[in-house]
């Protein structure tokens, strides 16, 4: 079964955070996505069940080596898709905002299309 969009961005927030902090905890999750503890808690039990993310004991989190790879690529296509819509002239709190709405649903021919536009 394919990861929901909404699976994607925890796994890409996790990504986000584990390159600014020593370790990830749900609380961190949390507070960066702006939901309540509840719905980060069961979204995180989904995902561990689904081989995406390991706790530790402490409760930090881990992206398992699938975790990794799907938020890696819906970080990259985040990253492509805001710097794109910031070199057409839209303002980078808005570009970051759409690209967040894009990065799910862009096709791999368009992307890397703009890829190449945005490496030129």
């Amino acid at each position: 079964m394919p990861l929901q969009e909404s699976g994607q961005m925890y796994l890409e927030t996790i990504y986000v955070l584990s390159r600014e902090k020593t370790s990830v905890h749900s609380i961190d999750v949390s507070e960066h996505m702006g939901y309540s503890k509840p719905s980060v808690s069961r979204a995180i039990g989904i995902l561990k069940s689904g081989g995406y993310v390991e706790m530790a004991e402490d409760g930090a989190l881990t992206l398992t080596e699938s975790g990794r790879s799907v938020a890696e690529k819906i970080y990259e296509r985040h990253t492509i898709l805001t710097e794109f819509l910031i070199r057409i002239g839209v303002d980078r709190e808005t570009a970051a905002a759409d690209a967040c709405k894009m990065e799910h649903d862009i096709s791999d021919v368009s992307l890397m299309a703009l890829k190449r536009f945005v490496e030129t």
